[in-house]
C-alpha cells in the first residue's frame, strides 16, 4: 500500500466511519465491518477527506477536466475534492445535480460549471451502481464523456452475479474506478494493528465468502 491508504483508514476509524463488529448490509449479508462516509460531517474532517480523494485521483494518473458530484452524498465530496485539488495546483471546475429540476431562478437540474470534456464522477461507494448509471447518462446527454469514478472504498465483493459492483461499472461503461482504499487495504490495515487483531479472522472469512479478485 502507498502511505495514504493506511492513513485514510486510520482517519476513517478515528471518526467512526470505519467500524468493526457485526453489521447487516443492504444485501442482507452479515458483515464484520461497516463504512459510512456520511459521518464525515464537520469542516475539518470533510477537508481532510477531500485531500485523500485528491491524492487518489492524482496518483491514479487518470486525466479529467472537471468533477461531478451525484446528489446527495457526492455533492460535498466533489466540492471538497475540488478545493483540495486546487490547493495542489489543479483548479478543476465541479458540478452537481438536483434530484428534482428547479422551475424558477436559473432553473434546470444542474448546479455549477457546464458539463464539458472528461468528467470524473465523485461518490462514496458503489453498491448497486445505480448512481453511476444515472451520472453517466447525464454526462453523455450533455455532450461530455465520463472519465471514471472516484470513490472512498471498494468493498471488493460480489453483487448479484460473480462480479463486484465496481467490476460491473468498469465492464459496462469502459471507465476506470479509482478507490482511496479497498477491502485488501482494510485487511492489511487490520493485520498491522494488534488492537484490531480480534476482527481479522471474521474479515478474512467474509472476503473468502463474498469477495472477488
Amino acid at each position: 500500500m502507498t502511505d495514504f491508504r493506511p492513513q485514510f483508514l486510520q482517519f476513517a476509524l478515528a471518526h467512526d466511519v470505519l467500524r468493526f463488529g457485526e453489521f447487516v448490509t443492504k444485501a442482507g449479508r452479515r458483515s464484520p465491518y461497516f463504512f459510512n462516509a456520511g459521518l464525515f460531517f464537520d469542516g475539518a474532517s470533510l477537508g481532510r477527506l477531500g485531500e485523500f480523494y485528491a491524492q487518489a485521483l492524482l496518483e491514479s494518473g487518470v486525466d479529467c477536466d472537471q468533477l461531478f458530484g451525484p446528489a446527495y452524498k457526492g455533492i460535498p465530496l466533489a466540492t471538497s475534492t475540488s478545493i483540495a485539488l486546487a490547493a495542489r495546483g489543479h483548479n478543476l471546475p465541479y458540478v452537481f445535480n438536483r434530484k428534482e429540476a428547479k422551475d424558477h431562478g436559473e432553473g434546470g437540474s444542474l448546479v455549477g460549471a457546464p458539463i464539458r470534456g472528461r468528467v470524473m464522477i465523485v461518490d462514496d461507494v458503489i453498491t448497486a451502481g445505480t448512481s453511476v448509471r444515472e451520472s453517466v447518462a447525464l454526462i453523455r446527454a450533455n455532450g461530455a464523456q465520463p472519465a471514471g469514478v472516484l470513490i472512498a472504498l471498494d468493498r471488493m465483493e460480489r453483487g448479484q452475479g460473480e462480479a463486484s459492483a465496481v467490476q460491473e461499472v468498469r465492464d459496462s461503461f469502459g471507465i476506470p474506478v479509482i478507490a482511496i482504499a479497498t477491502l485488501d487495504d482494510v485487511m492489511a490495515f487490520i493485520g498491522g494493528r494488534p488492537e484490531l487483531a480480534a476482527h481479522a479472522q471474521a474479515v478474512t472469512d467474509y472476503r473468502a465468502r463474498y469477495g472477488v479478485n
